[in-house]
């Protein structure tokens, strides 16, 4: 399903991960197709119980758990690295996930401290790619687990 032009993006919110949207969370699902490239939700939830600076978020529209990041932004470094984004299967191709991706960099600027964002993902996950490069995100390369690296550069 594609938005016509000029459509604004849905609204949608990223609210810190809790009792009450962890099920919702654990539920989301990856088409097939997809389920390559991105970490499980139970996986990241759980390493984000042991590491202290990881953020994770659950994208919700309409009061409804759509998805899922997590990033990381410590305090004594300029970079956030947002590592784990997805939208559940059955909500692609609503805008949902470009305006998760726009609230997240909206987070990360009032940071005040990161002044560059990066983001990596599968160099064939097309989807991702074009996702990311229409904010701006430069593709760098690949890390030494084979994923491309594109970094944003924040303004001001």
């Amino acid at each position: 399903m594609t938005r016509a032009a000029g459509m604004s993006d849905p609204p949608v919110a990223l609210e810190p991960v809790g009792k009450g949207n962890r099920a919702a969370i654990l539920a989301l699902e990856l088409s097939p197709a997809q389920q390559g490239f991105v970490a499980s939700n139970a996986d990241s939830l759980a390493e984000a119980r042991q590491d202290d600076e990881a953020i994770p978020r659950a994208v919700v529209t309409e009061g409804r758990v759509v998805g899922f990041l997590m990033y990381s932004a410590p305090d004594d470094d300029d970079e956030a690295i947002i590592y784990r984004f997805m939208i559940d299967r059955r909500e692609q191709g609503k805008g949902l996930g470009r305006a998760a991706v726009a609230k997240a960099l909206e987070e990360i600027a009032r940071l005040g401290h990161v002044h560059r964002v990066s983001i990596c993902y599968e160099p064939e996950n097309e989807a991702a790619r074009r996702l990311y490069a229409g904010f701006g995100f430069v593709e760098r390369g690949l890390d030494e687990d084979g994923e491309m690296i594109a970094v944003l550069e924040l303004g001001g």
